[in-house]
């Protein structure tokens, strides 16, 4: 599998998904949950590129992993806590709905989800060829 395909793939659901979600959000439930919704799914969307960004920096043109272990973790450790700043700040500050918001959280996983099914239609539909 071409992993960059892959990825732009993901990258293409996840904004297509807040989309979706969103939109629907906006005829259906309360400004405030519409917000969480969005709101949600950037922070959640950045955080996944920051972490891809990461891991591909963490290796060099040849595949072999080239940064300390520690500096990986750091990184991750230290995003992790900005997330929850970020979370803390929304949520207490009632800017976004807290359900809203773990449904806008839920966007990546939702295109990761929809990657994988949508792969593996894909190879069953080849098999009955």
């Amino acid at each position: 599998m071409d992993w960059e395909k892959a990825c732009k793939d993901i990258k293409a659901a996840n904004w297509i998904i807040l989309l979706i979600l969103g939109v629907a959000s906006f005829y259906v439930m309360s400004p405030v949950f519409t917000m969480g919704i969005i709101l949600g799914g950037l922070v959640i969307i950045i955080n996944f590129n920051v972490l891809q960004r990461t891991i591909r920096n963490s290796f060099g043109p040849d595949g072999v992993f080239s940064v300390k272990g520690n500096t990986i973790v750091a990184k991750y450790y230290f995003r992790l806590a900005i997330l929850g700043i970020i979370i803390y700040i929304l949520v207490t500050h009632d800017w976004v709905d807290p359900i809203g918001f773990a449904v806008g959280l839920s966007t990546v996983v939702l295109s990761i989800f929809y990657f994988g099914i949508r792969l593996i239609w894909k190879k069953s539909s080849e098999e009955t060829i």
